[in-house]
């Protein structure tokens, strides 16, 4: 027979999340001793210590309670589908929905995948995280992230994934570079000239291992984890770079033209997935999500495959 409540695993992940007692009783506005009372007897439930206390100094979660966190938060998602499912009468999808993305994709997909899905859902409300594909993966397995939206690159088995969009590299030059006379440009082309990397996991050694499968070594002059300083460096003509992800617009934020060329080379697609903890059950904010984002990239990515060749508006295609 389960004795403990949904109340109790509400304060149990609040303090986790505050790292204090004090903390999660503020934000769930009830008295401190409530909160503490709560855990106590969650503990004396599971029959294991949930935090170290440090005196004065909050508290921290055990390896155990650290497990226990994610499910904890998942049994709560559930409820709360279970909740909404009860008063929607299985018409509505609302809620709340935690959603990861990686830092160069989120400007250029999760503002129009936000809006679009939103005006189909007016209750639900999404929050938004940005990071690189350790965070994101991490937050998943702890399950402070739902879904994910990241490149299917060294993700392990624990996470599932569903594939939105093939991605093909291409190369990023100066607008006055003498390689912007051909149609497509090849690694061996580029051997010598000075890369731009794009210094972020798992992008980083994506695109030098492009050179090393072809026995090449890259000269990399500068490097940095954002997209728009790569851009910019290549735009001052300070080197190319190899990039995935493709803004819209051919001028940086100091408006300096540059020119995109396809890779001259077979390489590797990047897919774009969404990703979840493999685990979890999905609910059914995740599962609408997760129908919207594939309807999206599929007539998104429909309508520009009609441009013209070598336009390069957005070298994605569904997988």
């Amino acid at each position: 027979m389960i004795t403990y409540t949904l109340r109790q695993l509400e304060y149990f992940v609040a303090t986790a999340e505050q790292s204090s007692v004090a903390g999660a009783a503020g934000v769930l506005n009830i008295s401190q001793p409530s909160v503490s009372n709560a855990i106590i007897k969650l503990e004396e439930h599971f029959g294991v210590q949930l935090f170290v206390r440090h005196h004065a100094q909050g508290v921290s979660l055990t390896p155990l309670g650290r497990r226990i966190l994610a499910d904890a938060r998942s049994l709560l998602r559930h409820a709360g589908d279970l909740h909404q499912a009860a008063r929607a009468a299985g018409d509505v999808t609302a809620g709340e929905l935690e959603l990861g993305c990686f830092i160069t994709l989120a400007p250029l997909f999760m503002p129009a995948l936000v809006t679009g899905f939103s005006k189909q859902h007016s209750g639900v409300r999404i929050s938004l995280h940005e990071g690189i594909q350790d965070d994101l993966v991490e937050g998943l397995r702890s399950g402070r992230f739902e879904q994910a939206l990241l490149y299917d690159l060294d993700l392990p088995e624990t996470i599932a994934r569903v594939p939105l969009s093939l991605f093909e590299p291409y190369v990023l030059l100066p607008e006055d570079h003498p390689l912007t006379r051909h149609s497509a440009v090849s690694l061996d082309a580029l051997k010598d000239e000075p890369l731009i990397l794009l210094d972020v996991p798992p992008s980083r050694d994506y695109f030098t291992g492009l050179f090393n499968k072809a026995g090449l070594e890259p000269t990399v002059a500068f490097s940095s984890a954002s997209l728009e300083m790569v851009r910019g460096l290549v735009g001052q003509g300070l080197g190319y770079s190899l990039l995935v992800t493709r803004p819209h617009g051919d001028h940086t934020y100091d408006g300096c033209r540059i020119e995109a060329r396809p890779l001259a080379h077979d390489a590797a697609t990047s897919v774009i997935c969404l990703a979840q903890l493999a685990q979890s059950r999905p609910t059914r904010l995740m599962e609408a999500f997760t129908v919207f984002c594939q309807a999206w990239f599929d007539r998104t990515f429909a309508r520009e495959a009609h441009e013209p060749v070598g336009t390069m508006s957005r070298p994605g295609r569904r997988p």
